[in-house]
């Protein structure tokens, strides 16, 4: 029913965390549908693109979906001491491709150099897309997307992948101690 709804709409809808522990996050983001196939059981494969962030001020409804008003969230302009987010987002990016590189090794993947992966993002559209990545881990993800301010998420996502990192790191070294037959 909500596909055939966004078929004639914008394509554009509501995603919201939401898991048996902790219920339904206030804070979800505009998904996008780029392209779509409807398959023979009426069901459908998606590709979405993730827009702005919203909170949920009231639900409207609940069934057949969630349907709620929202208020939309930007991040809050640095407060105090102004950071040097370009220069963090750079740590980051740094810290990714040394998980990329590592995971690659770990995995018998052939080592190739990491691309720039910022791809001349700013410092919090590249923010979101490093949180896009941490898949496995949604709860991980809903805080970054629930933090309002870029160097607070930078910073959560570089501490993220230095842990990372650090395991890859052990278990590169446990495997180089003691490889596979």
């Amino acid at each position: 029913m909500m596909m055939h709804t966004l078929l004639h709409t914008d394509l554009r809808f509501g995603v919201i965390y939401t898991d048996s522990a902790t219920g339904t996050a206030d804070v979800g983001c505009v998904g996008e549908v780029i392209k779509h196939e409807r398959l023979v059981d009426d069901r459908f494969f998606l590709i979405c693109k993730g827009q702005e962030r919203f909170r949920v001020t009231k639900l409207v409804r609940t069934k057949p979906y969630l349907v709620a008003e929202v208020t939309w969230l930007e991040d809050r302009p640095p407060s105090g001491e102004v950071e040097d987010l370009d220069t963090l987002a750079n740590e980051v990016e740094s810290y990714m491709k040394d998980v990329i590189r590592l995971s690659n090794r770990l995995n018998g993947k052939p080592e190739k150099e990491v691309q720039d992966l910022r791809r001349n993002l700013f410092p919090t559209p590249f923010s979101f897309f490093v949180g896009s990545t941490f898949e496995g881990a949604p709860r991980e993800q809903q805080a970054l997307l629930e933090l309002e301010d870029t160097a607070m998420r930078l910073k959560r996502e570089k501490e993220t992948l230095r842990n990372t990192l650090n395991y890859l790191s052990a278990a590169s070294a446990v495997k180089d101690v003691f490889p596979s037959s």
